[in-house]
């Protein structure tokens, strides 16, 4: 991670190494978290955040649903998040809003304790590599199960759900595979440690349904609705392994990860088809700015004014 100058933290602007919690914080022990990643890419026309007010909304149900109240609006979220971009002079960027039950009394429950609130950037590249984007990567089915829907919400983009993602791809790394990829544990297909999954059969794409416990990925919905617009007939369903093994062309998708070709699934070679690439370009073209088709989901930063000394 390359150290930027700037994270905001509960409404100040802090530098970099200044922002600090108490070792005693409640979500550092027990996991009790909300997150959002959310990228920002250079475009002709200046710094573009994408879907940033849909990743906020996200942000805000998480808390939501762990009972969390964070004392800033989306509006207000989104105000800091094109001042960060700003601040820290960064034309294209990854920024990771969080907020944890913060340092108070250590007992399971945090009823009582107060709520950070951060924000952060810095420049991120390819999640799964350069290389991955183009030629797809490796992926293992996983040893361990997809939480169930009934055992933490998966809907929400929580920090302790992903000890679940964090044992998932740690075994398929050590296995010598990129990624992971989860079951349930009826064995439908759920995602990966951080991303969506899709296959195409027979010029149809299937992606799991929510029933499967999957994060309603923003990535996911746009790649769904690119989809659909170009033709293609996109279908919600609940997969098993066998789907993924069969599949003509197969592909995960995230804020993080974009959209990376699945090449092999656990040793079956399944390579890098042309729908994948079709969606693949068009999702890059709108997220650099390069296609007006979807640009509705662009959000420029605001440029700070120029100083006297600088005009």
């Amino acid at each position: 991670m390359r150290e930027t100058e700037k994270i905001w933290m509960n409404g100040e602007l802090v530098a970099w190494d200044d922002a600090r919690v108490h070792v005693g914080t409640h979500g550092l022990h027990y996991g009790s978290g909300v997150f959002e990643g959310i990228r920002a890419y250079e475009t002709e026309n200046g710094t573009a955040v994408f879907r940033l007010s849909d990743h906020l909304k996200r942000f805000e149900n998480s808390a939501k649903l762990l009972g969390m109240e964070l004392g800033y609006s989306v509006e207000e979220l989104r105000g800091v998040c094109h001042q960060l971009i700003g601040v820290n002079g960064l034309p294209e960027c990854y920024l990771r809003p969080i907020a944890f039950y913060g340092y108070g009394e250590l007992g399971v429950s945090a009823v009582g304790n107060p709520v950070d609130v951060v924000i952060m950037s810095w420049p991120w590249g390819a999640y799964l590599g350069e290389e991955g984007l183009k030629k797809g990567i490796s992926a293992k089915i996983s040893s361990w199960q997809r939480i169930g829907p009934n055992v933490i919400p998966h809907v929400a983009k929580a920090t302790g759900v992903y000890l679940n993602s964090m044992l998932a791809v740690t075994e398929a790394n050590r296995a010598g595979y990129q990624e992971a990829i989860l079951l349930t544990a009826e064995g439908y297909v759920a995602d990966g440690s951080g991303e969506n999954v899709f296959v195409i059969k027979d010029g149809v794409i299937y992606t799991p349904d929510l029933s499967t416990s999957i994060l309603p990925g923003i990535t996911r919905d746009t790649v769904i609705q690119i989809a659909q617009d170009l033709g293609h007939r996109v279908v919600e369903k609940s997969l098993i392994r066998s789907d993924l093994y069969l599949a003509d062309e197969a592909f995960m998708c995230g804020t993080a990860a974009e959209v990376t070709p699945l090449r092999e699934i656990d040793d079956v070679t399944i390579g890098v088809g042309p729908v994948t690439l079709e969606l693949q370009s068009a999702y890059l073209d709108t997220v650099r700015g390069r296609s007006e088709r979807w640009a509705q989901w662009l959000d420029y930063a605001e440029q700070p004014e120029p100083t006297a000394a600088e005009a």
